[in-house]
């Protein structure tokens, strides 16, 4: 089974790459799917979700850490998602969230500014001068969302295995280009890095089951032990370890849970299982 990402910026062809694409491997092309996943399952309207994921940090999202806990619930349903195999993915963020997992194709499409102008004109109807502004400003917010949240610049090619610019290669070149790709022995799934993904998946779900009482804590998985990590002190260890099990009852996958949380009484850090 395998996975491919498809990172562009906006008017770059990438929904109708990404379709041909699916369609030629027989894989499921998924996008908005992962939102409407995530809203239905953590019960949060689908226009913050949206947003949690495109537009830059505002100062009331640095003070309610709303944004972290949206993007947790994304992260959740996608990763949930991908780790069942064969699938491309064209959402945004997606790329961000699977970078150290090897057999997933992580491709971005490129895509000169007056071709991106154009089908912005035609799309909505807007003139180029509202069209080149509308461009513009959607470029800012994702550049300042990656950077804020991640440290990390989108148009960085180090974050892709694949770069196609659509200056001189059409979309039924850019298919080819990419199931071709994906036939080399690199991307072909592993035991290894399966159980990469389902670790990923887990730990991505015992966050969103948490992180609304907890956003700051960092969970990692290792084939089913899970780690569960506050990095400030706490009055009530005991307490607050049972709230987090109650939170993440039943939650699939888990075999060992421990928790490295911080006592305001102690000097040191305590594993607690």
């Amino acid at each position: 089974m395998s996975i491919i990402t498809i990172s562009r910026s906006f008017c770059s062809k990438g929904e109708t790459v990404a379709e041909h694409v699916a369609q030629a491997m027989g894989y499921e092309c998924i996008s908005r799917e992962v939102l409407l996943e995530a809203s239905e399952q953590f019960n949060v309207p689908e226009i913050k979700l949206a947003r949690a994921i495109h537009d830059g940090p505002t100062i009331y999202d640095r003070f309610s850490h709303g944004k972290e806990r949206y993007i947790a619930f994304i992260k959740s349903a996608l990763l949930n998602r991908l780790k069942k195999g064969n699938i491309v993915y064209h959402g945004l963020a997606g790329h961000f969230f699977i970078q150290d997992v090897p057999h997933i194709l992580k491709v971005r499409l490129l895509e000169d500014m007056e071709s991106r102008v154009a089908e912005k004109m035609e799309r909505e109807n807007v003139t180029e001068t509202v069209a080149r502004k509308r461009i513009a400003k959607d470029d800012k917010e994702r550049h300042n969302w990656s950077t804020s949240l991640y440290k990390i610049d989108t148009r960085d090619a180090d974050l892709y295995d694949l770069l196609i610019n659509h200056r001189y290669i059409s979309v039924e070149n850019s298919v080819d280009i990419i199931c071709n790709t994906l036939k080399l022995p690199y991307f072909k799934e592993t035991k290894r890095a399966k159980a990469q993904l389902e670790d990923l998946a887990l730990s991505a779900s015992i966050k969103a089951a948490i992180v609304n009482r907890y956003y700051s804590a960092e969970v990692t998985s290792k084939a089913g032990k899970v780690v569960i990590k506050l990095p400030d002190p706490v009055a009530q260890v005991d307490k607050t370890k049972d709230d987090m099990k109650s939170l993440i009852e039943g939650t699939q996958g888990i075999n060992e849970i421990y928790f490295n949380i911080i006592s305001n009484s102690l000097p040191r850090t305590a594993m607690h299982k």
